[in-house]
């Protein structure tokens, strides 16, 4: 489970009770809460991102926050790691022993990439094959995150909606100035409540969600290039200094290490 985005979500949650309780007590956190504009602020918003996307897009749209809470580690050096360990089997034993090797290969894309290799595929066409389905991959990432990125959008728009809904009734009901406070704040209370789901969740989920997307495209990028590079015989020590590449200075020894332990 990703604790950052769990601790985030809880965290927010904790900062916002403990600031209204802190001013008003009980009553104060009674009055944060009002159903009417929880249903046009929430209602509101998601109706117009189903508006906005096809039904299977919204589908999954919606299940894209279980993503967020997954760890599901692309981690580079371990992936650099394992196509060093490809390449030493290869340069020992040749291409066609990697179709053994690749029934230890958890990841499909990997996988797909080695059997081309071995099936004696033209390296263009394995790059242009497994660039597709990466490119295809990130356009089904996007639409997710562009879900959420739409609900941020229009969270505070209706947010504001319903703060107009109350100022319309409220106008229409002046004949008793001393309702007049109370029934403000229950008008702003759907500005709050859509501020709150923009800032709270949607923007945050869209946000990890490009993250993972990015830390994806990158692993799968190295893949790309490494077994390109096993298929063209290079040494595994200059494959391990060009997908190095990929990864940030600071991160790089840590890669050396791992990559070191698959030479013989």
């Amino acid at each position: 489970m990703d604790i950052a985005s769990l601790a985030g979500i809880i965290l927010g949650a904790v900062m916002f009770v403990f600031g209204v309780f802190s001013n008003g007590g009980f009553e104060a956190l009674k009055n944060m809460v009002d159903s009417a504009s929880i249903i046009i602020t929430v209602g509101g918003s998601i109706s117009g991102v189903l508006a906005a996307h096809k039904l299977p897009d919204f589908i999954n749209g919606l299940k894209g926050i279980t993503l967020t809470f997954k760890e599901k580690a692309e981690d580079p050096a371990e992936t650099i790691k394992k196509i060093i360990d490809l390449s030493n089997v290869a340069r020992k034993e040749g291409l066609l022993a990697l179709e053994e090797a690749a029934n230890d290969i958890e990841d499909d894309f990997m996988k797909k990439g080695v059997m081309l290799v071995v099936d004696g595929t033209d390296p263009e066409l394995v790059r242009g094959i497994m660039e597709t389905s990466l490119s295809c991959m990130e356009e089904r990432h996007k639409k997710v995150i562009a879900f959420w990125e739409k609900w941020a959008e229009l969270g505070p728009a209706w947010g504001m909606i319903g703060t107009l809904v109350g100022l319309v009734i409220m106008l229409q009901h002046m004949t008793d100035p001393s309702s007049l406070g109370p029934s403000m704040a229950t008008a702003l209370i759907t500005t709050f409540y859509g501020s709150l789901l923009a800032n709270w969740i949607c923007g945050p989920v869209g946000n990890k969600l490009k993250s993972k997307n990015a830390a994806e495209i990158q692993a799968k990028e190295i893949m790309i290039e490494g077994l390109l590079s096993i298929q063209a015989g290079e040494n595994p020590r200059v494959i391990e200094e060009k997908l190095k590449s990929f990864m940030s200075p600071k991160d790089r020894p840590t890669a050396t290490e791992e990559g070191a332990g698959g030479e013989a």
